[in-house]
C-alpha cells in the first residue's frame, strides 16, 4: 500500500493506493497543512479501511513549493517511514503537474509553474511525448519574463500548474499559449510516479529562502 502527502501549495491533500484501487482526498485549500495533514491521513486509512501498518511505502511532494507546507509534508513523511519501515520515495510537484498536463492529453512543450508567491513562479520546462521528460531544472522566474521568453520562442506551449492559474492574464497572453487549469499536484498521479521511483532519502526542494528570513530586518553593530 502507498500513502501520498501532498503539502507544495495551499492545498494540503493526502492518498492511498493498493493494486487497482486508488483514493486522495483534498484535506484543506487554505494553507492549513499542520492542523489537518496528519488527521486526514488517520481518517483515510479509516475509510479504506487499513492500518499505518498497511502502509510500505510513502510517496511526498518534496518541493518546489512553499516553504512551511514543504517542512510539514516531508517531517510528516519521514516520521511515518522511520515508525512504520515503510519506503520513502519523494517526488517533485512540477513533475507531478507535467504529468497531470500528459494524463489530460496534452503533448508538446510544457511549462509547470507553481505558485511561489513574492510575484515569482518556480518553474520546469518538459517534452510531453511517449514520456514526460525535463527540459531544464527547476527555477524561480517572473511571470512576465517567463511570458517574454515563450512569446520570443514564438512555439505552441502550455503552461499547467496553480501558477497558471493566478498568472492566467500574463502567461495566457502569450501567443499559441494554453493554461491548463490543474490547482493543485494530483496525489493519485504522485503515487503514479512513486510508484517506479527507487527510494531514497528526501529533502525539501526549497530554490530560495523563506519568507521569514527574506523579510527579517537586520542592522550593523555600532
Amino acid at each position: 500500500m502507498i500513502l501520498g502527502i501532498e503539502t507544495a501549495t495551499t492545498a494540503c491533500a493526502a492518498g492511498l493506493a493498493a493494486g487497482e484501487r486508488r483514493v486522495e482526498s483534498l484535506l484543506a485549500s487554505d494553507r492549513r497543512h499542520v492542523e489537518v495533514l496528519v488527521p486526514g491521513i488517520q481518517s483515510l486509512l479509516a475509510a479504506w479501511p487499513a492500518t499505518l501498518g498497511d502502509v510500505t511505502r510513502i510517496v511526498v511532494d518534496h518541493g518546489p513549493g512553499l516553504f512551511t507546507g514543504l517542512r510539514v509534508g516531508i517531517a510528516t513523511a519521514v516520521a511515518l517511514a522511520e515508525a512504520t519501515g515503510a519506503e520513502l520515495v519523494g517526488v517533485t510537484s512540477l513533475e507531478v503537474y507535467a504529468a497531470e498536463a500528459a494524463a489530460r492529453g496534452v503533448t508538446g512543450s510544457v511549462v509547470a509553474v507553481v505558485d511561489g508567491r513574492r510575484g515569482e513562479l518556480f518553474a520546469q520546462s518538459f517534452t510531453l511525448g511517449d514520456a514526460v521528460v525535463a527540459r531544464d531544472i527547476p527555477r524561480v522566474v517572473r511571470p512576465r519574463d517567463l511570458a517574454e521568453h515563450w512569446a520570443g520562442a514564438a512555439a505552441p506551449v502550455t503552461f499547467v500548474g496553480d501558477g497558471a492559474v493566478r498568472y492566467a492574464s500574463d502567461l495566457g497572453a502569450v501567443p499559441g499559449a494554453t493554461c491548463l487549469e490543474v490547482a493543485w499536484p494530483s496525489v493519485e498521479t504522485a503515487m503514479a510516479i512513486g510508484a517506479q521511483r527507487d527510494p531514497s532519502p528526501v529533502h525539501p526542494l526549497y530554490l530560495r529562502e523563506a519568507d521569514a528570513v527574506a523579510n527579517f530586518p537586520t542592522r550593523p553593530w555600532p
